[in-house]
């Protein structure tokens, strides 16, 4: 149920309810949630252990003013960013908008971040805290060599993160979704992993994918994966995409569009995804997540962990803690004890399904 507080927040603007947020959370007296430490729902992914698989996707905590706070709200694992290499306002106000009647949210920030500089300094005075936090890098709009950003973003950030998400998925940069086509992306992740082995980095890289790739483009980027490139995937971002039966006035927005409405397309992705792979590449699961059903038809697609972000609009804060009880009930009722047992049982009927 959401709180008294999540529904006067919704009185505001969406914009300022976020900065309103992230003020009362950086006040230290943001409430605790704790989920289930249930040894069904834990597991060890990427090389890091995880007491639940629920973790807050990118997009909230852009500076890393927060993580600890959204870790103490249930989360088992927090990714700040987008951040790039120097400042950006992003685009121009209103550019989040939401869509209460689809539970859903169209936003079009353009990256907007106090820069790398800012972000690393926050990242250096928590080293040492316990929770694993993920840093998502992107390029700066105006960059010519955009490649260059993304090597430039992991050289300041990639040590001090327990891993690093390439974002070359949002579609409120101009031009920045062709990463993905297949040479640009395999010379983008050639620089970065030699930066990787330059410096000595350990933590892993992951690629942040859009739901709106066709059959060919996704068919590449798991051939890259399955080459080495990245350590795994994150499916998916925001959909340019808008379902003929969206209800809100706002439905019309340019931007990319998440929530509810995004959960089959974003779901189907993942599970053609791990066919493609033949599981053998670690997925991360968001789009549309607001239940433990949710979560769970997540993995079942197969999604080793699951993120969220836009149904926090709408459920309030105590809703990572109550989808881990609820995936834990889940996997109970079908006498699941690990997991990881439940990850891609439902990938090849999802799969089938056919593209959105």
């Amino acid at each position: 149920m959401m709180t008294l507080a999540a529904a006067l927040l919704r009185l505001l603007p969406a914009e300022a309810a976020h900065r309103a947020t992230i003020a009362a959370l950086k006040t230290g007296l943001a409430p605790r949630a704790a989920p289930p430490t249930s040894p069904r729902l834990a597991a060890r992914v990427l090389g890091m252990d995880f007491p639940h698989p629920i973790g807050l996707a990118a997009g909230f905590d852009k500076n890393a003013d927060v993580p600890d706070a959204m870790l103490g709200l249930g989360f088992a694992f927090v990714e700040i960013g987008t951040v790039t290499p120097r400042p950006q306002g992003g685009n121009p106000k209103p550019r989040i908008f939401r869509l209460p009647a689809d539970r859903a949210v169209i936003n079009r920030l353009g990256f907007n971040n106090e820069g790398m500089e800012r972000v690393r300094a926050r990242l250096v005075a928590r080293q040492g805290r316990p929770g694993i936090v993920g840093v998502n890098i992107g390029a700066n709009k105006e960059t010519v060599d955009r490649a260059a950003d993304y090597v430039a973003a992991f050289r300041a950030l990639g040590a001090l993160g327990s891993y690093v998400t390439i974002n070359v998925s949002s579609p409120n940069t101009p031009g920045l979704r062709g990463l993905q086509d297949k040479d640009a992306l395999t010379e983008l992740l050639g620089r970065l992993n030699e930066e990787r082995n330059a410096c000595g980095a350990t933590q892993p890289l992951l690629l942040k994918i859009a739901p709106d790739l066709d059959a060919e483009a996704l068919a590449a980027i798991a051939e890259i994966a399955l080459a080495g490139a990245v350590d795994g995937l994150i499916v998916s971002n925001t959909t340019i995409e808008r379902p003929q039966d969206l209800k809100s006035p706002a439905r019309t927005e340019t931007g990319g569009l998440s929530g509810r409405p995004l959960f089959a397309l974003s779901t189907r992705r993942l599970a053609e995804i791990y066919r493609l792979t033949a599981g053998r590449v670690k997925l991360i699961g968001v789009g549309g997540v607001a239940s433990g059903a949710d979560a769970y038809q997540k993995i079942r697609a197969g999604a080793s962990l699951v993120q969220l972000y836009t149904a926090m609009t709408y459920e309030g804060p105590g809703l990572a803690a109550r989808i881990a009880r609820e995936l834990d009930a889940l996997l109970a009722a079908d006498g699941i004890e690990k997991i990881s047992d439940a990850v891609g049982r439902d990938a090849a009927t999802i799969a089938a399904r056919g593209r959105g």
